[in-house]
């Protein structure tokens, strides 16, 4: 009795062993995977920045304003004198827009999904010594915050027997307010996206 009660108790730990390890790598494929999706791409050179050779300064330039183009951003300004591309104000990418790459990560396109969400870029192309320039993308982002209601549904736009007839048809017409937009910092994700590209004609 008691060879066949140690035999059990070698059966079941085995059992259980091998339960715990399945439960392990369950997790650890789900995580792997998770990461795949949500990731942002690692630049190698810094998150915001990179130092590439002066003589490529037009080369860059114009590779800016394409990869800018590529990814749905308007250019509004272009000065090279001050080393500036400045892009509009972008609406950001929901889940039902797959074929907009602004956002970045299950994350981004969630929040855009449930918010309105903008963003805009800034890439700055600077000389500095030993015949090298600095390149940075900065990617500003901002929530919308609406201060009164607005009137996109049918009770909004609906008169009130209770009150005098008034021939104010703002109610109809849109939202009670102009829309104000709260800044939420930078999206360091769409930088390192944005630089990436950029990058790409140094050969680096």
């Amino acid at each position: 009795m008691r060879h066949v009660t140690v035999r059990n108790r070698s059966v079941t730990s085995k059992l259980c062993f091998f339960g715990k390890s399945w439960r392990i790598a369950a997790i650890g494929s789900a995580g792997i995977l998770f990461g795949c999706v949500t990731s942002p791409p690692v630049s190698l050179n810094g998150p915001n920045a990179v130092q590439i050779s002066a003589e490529h300064r037009d080369i860059i330039w114009e590779r800016a304003v394409r990869v800018l183009n590529r990814n749905h951003f308007q250019v509004i300004r272009e000065s090279k004198l001050e080393g500036v591309i400045e892009t509009e104000y972008r609406a950001g990418a929901n889940l039902l827009e797959p074929w907009h790459p602004d956002s970045i990560g299950l994350g981004n396109r969630l929040e855009s999904t449930l918010q309105s969400i903008r963003r805009r870029v800034l890439v700055s192309v600077q000389s500095t010594s030993s015949g090298l320039m600095t390149v940075s993308v900065r990617v500003d982002k901002e929530i919308e915050d609406l201060p009164g209601l607005a009137a996109n549904y049918e009770g909004g736009a609906t008169f009130s027997d209770s009150q005098p007839f008034q021939r104010d048809l703002t109610q109809v017409i849109g939202q009670s307010a102009p829309s104000r937009w709260l800044p939420l910092g930078r999206d360091s994700w769409l930088e390192r996206q944005l630089l990436s590209e950029i990058q790409q004609v140094s050969g680096r």
